[in-house]
């Protein structure tokens, strides 16, 4: 499923990104995807890898390459312009193209050696899972508002000069005829007297005025600093709310890694399996390369079954060097032949399987793994019909101690692989399919796990806990309905507890087909490779040509091991309830069941 876009950073003008996108694997794991352009050098790329930061430095890095080569063909551009001399113009010109060609062949060339190296590029890094590097342990973006600086306290009015009494202005001037008549001086004396008593209204008034202006202006202020006060705490109160949760979304993603540590540590299936796809995402590949898994692992047994996305032959670059032609002003890619194409393409397919193995062993602290069956699963092209096919083209079974005293630095890939007896076509860039060692088993939901019962489960027999000639017969009905729907011919034998044949069946299919040996097991415990080898002998002695194992239970990496290379097929109990259903026969298995039977059988024959 792809989730909502993360939007994309534009590092620098010249390089354009597209919208980033993430791919979840059915278990949430992610993985990053970005588009990259850059249209004057013609140039696309998509980048891809397991983390934000690291898809983020891939996009840095790319936009610094390529702006530099646009900045320096533009340079050269301009001093072409500038350059009046026709010869000197031609000069740059060439200069200009030649070194454009040295370095599209030097990044072809990295592409190429990069591909060569997979294997010694990846086990030069360790690749167990570190738990504290997945915390997001970055303090809270944004810093916290800063009080803003209070306004410009404002500019009050001034009061006005009281008038008094002594006030020039309120002197009589007197004349002579003034000092000699009484009668005008008082009238002077009167109307100075009732001039400051009108300036004093005034000014009184004007005071007033004053006051009310200003405190006016003092409200105004203080409201304009309350306002501010209360939008700096509001701002604050946001803040402080927004960090906290952010403190406790990191607070609980740290517990949930640390949970998911802990469930790893103590194998809890899911985790262990969760684990694995972390570590495999988590290993940088060229962006030609994708990567996707599918796992199922056995607690009992320690082993881990791996369909492993592999790169089809035409995902991978050809392009080996550019050359400049001068007469045309033109370039020329030279490609890779196709020898050089499907040598390149089988190197890398055996090396991306062995860094594979390296990468879950090397990183698997607890040792929950003991042994890998990794098929490659390449979807490409048929060249036959057009469309697209999907096929296993290699299969492989390695266990924990033996592959680590490998010194992969010094192999031969393919050598290697052959040297752990796996399956796959000499000619791997044919895509030719191939069985696999042991086919993943899809979830099944009336499948019951040893360690607990499903409530919802369908209502139907347990497999696991029937009378054993019953089950026999049930094999031997469903391998008839099997083979007769082919054309084939079932005849059963006699029923047996002495692990002999239990059918024998005719395939008549020319390349395929032949006499066909089957054997049932009614176990409620991992079957060993003692009733492998039983049914090869058997095999070996009806002179068949295939022999096929069926069981309740599942198979011991040794049992697999032994079956590697031989005509033979085991199926588990996830096998049986699909081969059942597609009959239309229902049922389920509870191993739980059947083994606290088989305890109350033993403790009774104990009374």
């Amino acid at each position: 499923m792809v989730d909502s876009q993360i939007p994309a950073t534009n590092l620098l003008m010249e390089t354009r990104f597209g919208n980033a996108s993430v791919v979840r694997s059915p278990r949430g794991v992610p993985r990053y995807y970005l588009e990259a352009f850059h249209d004057g050098l013609h140039k696309y790329a998509l980048l891809q890898a397991a983390d934000r930061n690291v898809l983020a430095n891939k996009a840095q890095a790319i936009a610094l390459q390529w702006n530099t080569a646009g900045q320096k063909q533009t340079a050269a551009h301009d001093r072409i312009r500038r350059t009046h001399d026709a010869k000197e113009s031609r000069r740059l010109h060439l200069e200009n193209q030649k070194e454009l060609a040295q370095e599209r062949t030097a990044e072809a060339q990295q592409l190429l050696d990069s591909l060569r190296n997979t294997l010694v590029r990846g086990i030069e890094i360790d690749p167990s899972l570190d738990w504290e590097a997945l915390k997001n342990k970055a303090p809270f973006p944004t810093l916290a508002p800063v009080r803003p600086v209070p306004p410009t306290p404002p500019l009050y009015q001034q009061f006005p000069v009281q008038p008094l009494p002594s006030d020039y202005k309120y002197h009589p001037q007197l004349s002579i005829l003034d000092k000699l008549l009484a009668s005008r001086k008082t009238a002077k004396l009167a109307e100075l007297a009732s001039q400051l008593q009108t300036d004093f209204s005034v000014w009184e008034r004007a005071c007033r005025d004053v006051t009310a202006h200003n405190q006016a202006t003092f409200e105004s202020y203080r409201a304009l600093c309350s306002k501010q006060d209360g939008q700096h705490a509001l701002e604050l109160s946001q803040w402080t709310s927004d960090k906290g949760r952010y403190e406790e979304e990191l607070a609980q993603q740290s517990r949930e890694i640390d949970q998911a540590r802990d469930r790893y540590l103590a194998k809890s299936p899911e985790s262990v399996i969760d684990y694995c796809e972390q570590v495999l995402s988590r290993s940088d590949y060229p962006s030609c390369i994708s990567r996707k898994f599918d796992f199922e692992w056995n607690a009992e047994t320690g082993m881990l079954l791996l369909n492993c996305q592999l790169p089809a032959p035409e995902d991978l670059p050809t392009l080996s060097e550019i050359k400049y032609v001068q007469t045309t002003d033109t370039f020329k890619e030279i490609i890779l032949s196709e020898t050089q194409t499907a040598k390149l393409y089988d190197d890398l397919v055996y090396q991306i399987v062995l860094r594979t193995l390296h990468e879950l062993f090397e990183s698997d602290a607890t040792r929950a793994i003991s042994a890998i069956v990794l098929n490659g699963i390449v979807t490409s092209t048929d060249k036959s019909t057009g469309n697209q096919a999907t096929a296993c083209i290699l299969s492989v079974q390695a266990s924990r101690d033996p592959f680590l005293t490998i010194n992969l630095a010094m192999v031969d890939p393919k050598a290697c692989f052959r040297q752990l007896r796996g399956v796959g076509s000499p000619k791997l860039h044919s895509v030719t399919p191939v069985a696999p060692i042991v086919e993943l088993s899809r979830d099944d939901k009336r499948f019951v796990p040893s360690h607990a019962v499903a409530e919802n489960l369908n209502v139907g027999s347990n497999l696991a806990t029937m009378d054993w000639e019953e089950f026999e017969h049930l094999i031997r009905e469903i391998f008839a309905k099997e083979f007769s729907s082919r054309g084939g011919e079932v005849k059963v034998t006699q029923a047996s507890r002495d692990g002999g044949v239990d059918a024998i069946a005719f395939d008549p299919d020319p390349i395929t087909g032949g006499k066909i040996v089957i054997q049932a097991k009614r176990y409620a415990y991992t079957v060993g490779v003692s009733a492998v080898r039983d049914l090869y002998g058997t095999l070996m002695n009806e002179g068949a040509t295939k022999g096929i194992l069926v069981t309740t239970s599942d198979y011991g990496p040794d049992a697999h091991e032994f079956a590697k290379g031989k005509p033979i097929s085991l199926l588990n109990g996830a096998n049986l309830l699909h081969l059942l259903e597609k009959h239309g026969t229902g049922a389920h298995i509870n191993l739980s069941e059947a083994r606290k039977l088989a305890h109350e059988r033993v403790a009774k024959m104990g009374d």
